[in-house]
């Protein structure tokens, strides 16, 4: 037998329903916001990723699945959805369109990383991009539409963490404090923050490795190096938070482990027994745009983990609604009665409703017993006299009632059964 790849998860017909209802409620949310669906490629050319997310990100150094294709062109599976739409507006005119372009995709993304619980080598997102805004409106819009999505769930067992890394021009200024403050320390810090110093010394601030746990507490501050410009953006942004109810934590460690993140960072982290752990994040990005060929157009965006939230709503006994059961169940007498039953059924679907029959040449109890395991709710009979007399009972599974019906009379049984 083959079995799927390490890190990957096969999604059951008796689960798939969880899947498509976290997916609805997000996309009423989105809708209500004038989010707009874009669908994008599962790989893109390599060089999207190494320019957008930063050689010095670990997906990039580490997690991207990447290969030559036939004709020796690096190619990379999609490892966040970001890049991938950002490329797609620039590519196809969207950022001559008027402004803000507010866009979302559903997508699978590919990390080669140690599988954990909620963390899969394919794992799947939705990912929320708003661009063309420098407002902090806009990035109060995407952190409350993910508190919006968490509200409509009924989860409410987690805790935004925010923080302002800076603009281009007064980071610099903070890279240069880090770098002096850590230039002391880092022989004595893992081999991952080695390479941050030199590449991007903020993502040590990111680093989850207990050895370097110890030395982010006199660390320097982004904040206290924010230019006017950025403070006034923040504090603009914690001021909406606080008028509409958004409970928010002022976190200095949070800097998000991708390059292309500016100004506002933030993470909604799950409570779990007063342990942290990561739900979704994301923050602004306002170099990016131009950094990938286009205008210079600011953005903010956030992705959201449909394998990680599921857990959460199971752990927080948050129950999502079970699909609507089988209609009705068409049990033939014989094998006489088959067609007879096909004809029924696809009159009563062309319909609305959703209708089963035989296939399986089983006996007339053996089918009754099928239509318990499909959890039909009316169940109909249709043997020789059925035919004859052109009358039927509908058996009410739940209420262990019948109701005479005539087989032409096709509204009735639709309203009866629906």
């Amino acid at each position: 037998m083959i079995n799927r790849p390490k890190g990957t998860k096969d999604v059951l017909p008796n689960e798939v329903y969880k899947w498509q209802y976290l997916e609805g409620v997000a996309r009423k949310c989105l809708a209500e916001r004038n989010f707009k669906e874009i669908r994008t490629p599962i790989f893109e050319h390599t060089e999207l990723f190494v320019r957008g997310v930063g050689d010095g990100s670990d997906i990039v150094n580490k997690e991207m699945y990447t290969f030559l294709d036939k004709g020796e062109r690096s190619i990379t599976l999609k490892p966040e959805g970001t890049a991938s739409i950002v490329r797609a507006m620039i590519e196809n005119g969207l950022d001559n369109e008027p402004m803000p372009q507010k866009l979302f995709m559903v997508t699978p993304c590919f990390r080669y990383e140690k599988p954990q619980s909620g963390r899969l080598r394919e794992h799947h997102q939705i990912s929320i991009e708003a661009i063309g805004s420098h407002s902090p409106v806009m990035d109060y819009e995407v952190i409350s539409l993910i508190k919006t999505i968490f509200d409509r769930l009924g989860f409410h067992n987690y805790v935004l963490n925010i923080n302002s890394i800076g603009c281009k021009e007064c980071r610099k200024t903070y890279i240069n404090a880090l770098k002096d403050y850590y230039a002391k320390y880092i022989e004595n810090m893992c081999d991952d923050c080695k390479v941050r110093y030199e590449k991007n010394a903020l993502r040590i601030l990111d680093c989850k490795d207990p050895c370097c746990a110890e030395y982010k507490t006199n660390a320097p501050k982004p904040r206290n190096y924010l230019c006017d410009d950025c403070k006034k953006h923040f504090e603009t942004l914690t001021r909406l938070l606080k008028d509409n109810d958004v409970p928010f934590v002022v976190n200095d460690n949070v800097v998000r482990g991708i390059d292309y993140y500016s100004r506002t960072v933030f993470e909604f982290m799950a409570d779990e027994g007063g342990a942290l752990s990561t739900i979704c994040g994301g923050g602004r990005y306002d170099g990016l745009v131009s950094e990938l060929g286009g205008k210079e157009l600011p953005a903010v965006g956030v992705g959201l983990g449909f394998e990680r939230m599921l857990i959460l709503l199971e752990k927080n006994n948050i129950q999502i609604p079970e699909p609507k059961k089988l209609d009705l169940y068409i049990a033939n007498a014989s094998e006489n009665e088959l067609e007879s039953a096909v004809n029924l059924a696809n009159k009563l679907r062309n319909l609305g409703a959703s209708v089963e029959f035989d296939s399986m040449d089983r006996s007339l109890k053996a089918q009754m017993k099928y239509a318990n395991k499909l959890s039909a709710k009316y169940v109909m009979i249709l043997g020789s006299s059925e035919l004859e007399t052109g009358k039927a009972k509908l058996k009410d599974m739940g209420a262990s009632s019948e109701i005479d019906v005539n087989l032409d009379d096709l509204d009735k049984i639709y309203k009866i059964i629906r």
